[in-house]
């Protein structure tokens, strides 16, 4: 018995430091370890797999002394009634939220300031369903009883309050999939960069209708069309910020 608690437990261990390596760039020359002892999102998933085992125990007010302890040391607050499958990540993590009937599937990652909340005071199933291999952006907010399928990619500060189809990719405030290129955001973790802007996207379509506008009137009152500076930003360039 005690043998095989000390076994499931290494095995958890290895399992979230493993989710570490292969989603932080920043663990490649640190032990595992150090990664234990630093790492806030491993801290908070730990000391929330302690609180939900002992909530599940019918243990009376420590699953939510630990839960308050971790939110002090972390910066994450986790509800030790949420479902957490495994393989979750939490990248930074400082601001995350997962209320009490969150759901989370397997090999999930949260970038800091993620909240997956609820909306009024409603009683029973009030907080997001996230499916597997979802990456969820810093600072986007998850609210009320949506399903997020499986594979999908929330982008930076997005707002989402309905159902996110399977592996896309949501943009906006509110969420809503977007394509990039005529393609789907593809491996692993979403390129935030080059995710499109909708308001930008309707800005430069009223601008062109405008130009297009004042041509056809300067054409039929003979009077010169007015020049205006054509400007290009071109292509956004650099590395992804949202993971630190």
């Amino acid at each position: 018995m005690a043998d095989d608690l000390i076994s499931r437990t290494f095995r958890g261990l290895s399992s979230h430091i493993a989710a570490a390596r292969g989603r932080d760039p920043a663990t490649a020359n640190v032990s595992s370890l150090e990664i234990l002892l630093t790492w806030p999102g491993v801290q908070a998933i730990l000391a929330y797999r302690l609180a939900n085992r002992l909530r599940r125990s019918g243990v009376p007010l420590l699953p939510f002394a630990v839960s308050y302890l971790s939110r002090a040391v972390t910066g994450i607050e986790i509800h030790p009634d949420a479902k957490i499958g495994p393989g979750i990540f939490i990248d930074h993590g400082s601001g995350v939220v997962i209320g009490e009937t969150t759901e989370i599937g397997e090999n999930v990652t949260l970038y800091q300031g993620v909240t997956l909340g609820g909306t009024g005071f409603q009683s029973g199933k009030r907080h997001p369903t996230v499916g597997d291999n979802v990456t969820i952006g810093s600072g986007a907010k998850l609210l009320g009883p949506i399903t997020v399928g499986h594979g999908a990619k929330i982008g930076a500060n997005t707002v989402v309050v309905e159902d996110v189809p399977p592996c896309s990719t949501v943009v906006g405030n509110p969420g809503h999939p977007v394509r990039v290129d005529g393609r789907k955001i593809e491996g692993p973790d979403a390129d935030w960069i080059h995710l499109p802007d909708p308001l930008q996207d309707a800005v430069k379509s009223l601008s062109a209708r405008i130009k297009e506008l004042e041509k056809q009137v300067a054409e039929l009152s003979g009077e010169p069309r007015p020049e205006v500076e054509e400007h290009n930003p071109g292509p956004k360039k650099g590395r992804s910020s949202a993971g630190g």
